[in-house]
């Protein structure tokens, strides 16, 4: 029932035809994928030209909001964020899903495409609870249940003990303020998206590598909509588009699962990408370091990377990618 949104009768006085009825963006329920949402439509009606009711928001409660009480890892991984939103693409409920890129699978269905990366924010994690890694008290607990964090945690303070923090951020600063964890995690995008910059102390990019795609919202459609592919191309920011077609090729070229330590920073150096990337053992005892510098126009490129990295990794890394673990 997906059918095409043809121009009004009125379109002339806009940029581009009104549709003949609203468009209507998917998007989980919780408050950062709220407004996350918010943006898109903002950025999709200013560049068009349309009111704000031109753009409808279909919230769902994804299974990954329902269920807090276990690692994602251990309960379907990150399709978990997507499966409701997929179905509701197929059968033509939304027209199209906005994502948190960090939380959509590497591997999506042929059926569907990215087609649209907002200018991504900032990808750095924002520690809470202590001023630096440094400064974290011997022992203290540290609350993630992301790999990634965990991995780079302990690597960095082995003293460290890691207890599982899941849950929106609301729900992590409060299980932070009950005493569950010392310290804990979050996403500066996240957080400057809820108004709540102030929160914990930044951590530089550089000595602390970002998650892959962490900061960047896409929007996802079906592949044989070319109506809607032409309408959001107007919001697409080429150079997040190609960084994160750059962080999401190394990652299939790694072939890591939800239990797979992955840390990589882009950086844009004229007509090329820049990628500093990082496998960790799980419990952030071995490391494997890299860096490729890849064109903007074959992003698909540090796939080569992944390799790189396979090839010089120990046992105790390698066993958790390349489809292993």
């Amino acid at each position: 029932m997906t059918d095409t949104l043809t121009p009004s009768s009125n379109a002339g006085v806009r940029a581009t035809p009104f549709p003949s009825r609203p468009v209507r963006l998917g998007t989980r329920q919780s408050p950062l994928a709220m407004a996350q949402a918010e943006e898109t439509r903002a950025r999709l009606c200013a560049a068009h030209g349309w009111p704000d009711t031109a753009v409808e928001l279909v919230p769902v409660v994804a299974s990954g909001d329902r269920i807090q009480d276990r690692p994602l890892a251990e309960i379907g991984g990150k399709a978990l964020w997507t499966k409701e939103l997929d179905h509701w693409l197929a059968d033509g409920t939304i027209d199209a899903a906005v994502h948190s890129m960090k939380d959509v699978e590497t591997l999506r269905p042929a059926t569907l495409v990215i087609t649209a990366v907002l200018p991504r924010a900032d990808v750095r994690d924002v520690l809470v609870g202590a001023d630096s890694i440094a400064a974290i008290p011997p022992g203290a607990r540290v609350g993630t249940s992301a790999p990634r964090r965990a991995a780079q945690m302990l690597h960095a303070r082995p003293d460290l003990t890691v207890v599982s923090f899941r849950g929106n951020v609301a729900t992590r600063l409060a299980k932070l303020e009950r005493g569950e964890a010392d310290v804990t995690l979050l996403a500066a995008a996240g957080l400057e998206r809820l108004n709540q910059r102030a929160i914990g102390a930044p951590l530089d990019a550089n000595e602390w590598l970002p998650a892959p795609a962490q900061g960047a919202i896409g929007i996802e459609c079906l592949a044989a909509r070319d109506d809607l592919r032409r309408l959001f191309a107007a919001i697409d920011h080429a150079p997040s588009h190609a960084a994160i077609r750059a962080e999401r090729a190394l990652l299939t070229g790694l072939g890591g699962t939800c239990h797979s330590p992955i840390a990589v920073l882009t950086r844009h150096t004229g007509d090329a990408l820049h990628l500093t990337a990082a496998l960790f053992s799980p419990d952030g005892a071995h490391r494997v370091t890299g860096e490729a510098t890849v064109p903007l126009s074959d992003p698909e490129a540090a796939a080569r990377l992944a390799a790189d990295l396979l090839d010089r990794a120990p046992p105790s890394i390698r066993a958790h990618f390349n489809g292993a673990g």
